[in-house]
């Protein structure tokens, strides 16, 4: 045996990995992923960048004039185009994230069958879904990163805590990409993909992006709170404005198990479907 095939067997034994679900070369599944989403959709890639900043100058600096500001979950007073843009930051993650494990992992379950090619090689289902997912990771990063450039030249972050909100984000980005694929592979027809949208749409009109929960009913409250863009919100809020405690840690606890969960389901799924 080479050294690589004993460090993936070793990685393997440690894990207790089934050497049918994984070869521990996820990196060529992420590569390959990446070098294709780089190059023939680029400017898809590019275009979703601007829908949060829009949002940000039209209702933040825009409506945030007439506004003029709103207390933060600690009490503070904080100008409207501060409130939101760490909202928006966090949706922009998780655009970025839940597009391409969604739409993109779509079309090549179902219509280029790339799935059926790969689980023919040694590749194993949680390679594909862990290469997947990294795809899905890096765009929301990448997201996030250049939001994080627009709020930091407007002046929006108002802590220096603001720098731990980069790497929150990718790890709302990893939740949202793990679950969004998990879903997708659930998925037959486009139609049901519009359900995807639908769930999407208003979990970022209500998760306190635009205003604080405290409008809402309390039993509102409740379905609001189990959501998860609001806790992705709220820990980057949090973090930009300066307003760190340990209650954050649940917020990061909400997130790893979403990522925990959804890679566990991908995997079962994608070894069901071909593996059989």
């Amino acid at each position: 045996m080479t050294m690589t095939q004993v460090a993936v067997a070793t990685h393997r034994r440690r894990f207790g990995i089934d050497g049918a679900l994984y070869s521990a070369n996820a990196r060529a599944v992420l590569w390959r992923g990446w070098r294709a989403a780089s190059h023939a959709n680029l400017a898809v890639m590019i275009s979703g960048f601007f829908e949060p900043v829009f949002y940000l100058l039209s209702f933040g600096v825009g409506l945030g004039g007439l506004i003029g500001s709103v207390a933060g979950d600690d009490g503070r007073v904080l100008p409207y185009a501060a409130y939101i843009a760490p909202a928006l930051l966090a949706t922009s993650a998780m655009n970025g994230a839940i597009y391409d494990s969604t739409w993109n992992v779509f079309f090549k379950l179902n219509q280029s069958k790339l799935y059926d090619g790969m689980l023919a090689t040694r590749l194993g289902p949680l390679d594909v879904a862990l290469g997947e997912i990294g795809v899905a990771l890096i765009r929301g990063a990448v997201y996030a990163a250049g939001f994080m450039v627009v709020m930091t030249a407007l002046g929006l972050t108002l802590s220096w805590w603001a720098l731990a909100a980069l790497p929150a984000t990718v790890l709302i980005a990893f939740g949202f990409a793990s679950l969004g694929m998990a879903v997708t592979s659930y998925m037959k027809t486009f139609q049901q993909m519009d359900w995807i949208n639908f769930v999407l749409l208003p979990m970022f009109l209500l998760s306190a992006t635009f205003y604080p929960l405290s409008v809402y009913p309390s039993a509102v409250q409740v379905f609001i709170q189990a959501m998860p863009l609001w806790h992705a919100v709220e820990l980057v809020r949090s973090l930009t404005t300066g307003n760190v405690g340990w209650s954050l840690l649940w917020h990061v606890a909400y997130f790893a198990v979403m990522s925990v969960v959804g890679i566990r389901f991908t995997t079962v799924r994608l070894r069901a479907l071909f593996l059989r």
